[in-house]
């Protein structure tokens, strides 16, 4: 059996019978992360997803996030973005270029940056839950 807390968070969670941390792993996914190891790179790219994990060799080639990072960015952004952008509008009545111009470069810059993570918070999910053959 496992004697000190270190051999207990290094033991081998490829075991079915080991329940895998989620929030760890979501975290991990967040950080662009492997969510096994926290260690080695999540995308080979953008977006692109690993084969597997260079640092503890997970296989990562399970995953399908599909549509899931495109929808969770588009519900996010939204929701950030127009409470703000109608706050904006009334408080200092830009004119219209002006707040399409600051709202959509806004829109693009925050999308752009929560599309990876979130892409690595559903891998971490899926891995952590074993879907998809994890």
């Amino acid at each position: 059996m496992y004697n000190t807390a270190d051999e207990i968070a290094h033991r081998d969670v490829d075991d079915d019978r080991v329940e895998r941390n989620l929030r760890a792993a979501v975290t991990r996914g967040f950080r662009q992360r492997c969510p096994k190891c926290g260690a080695g790179p999540l995308l080979r790219g953008y977006l692109t997803l690993r084969e597997s994990c260079d640092v503890c060799g997970e296989d990562l080639s399970h995953a399908k996030a599909d549509d899931g990072p495109a929808y969770l960015t588009i519900l996010i952004v939204g929701h950030l973005m127009a409470p703000f952008m109608h706050w904006f509008f009334v408080t200092f009545r830009p004119q219209p270029m002006v707040l399409a111009t600051v709202f959509c470069t806004l829109c693009l810059v925050l999308s752009l940056y929560l599309l990876p993570r979130l892409k690595g918070v559903i891998v971490g999910f899926q891995w952590a839950k074993r879907m998809h053959g994890f």
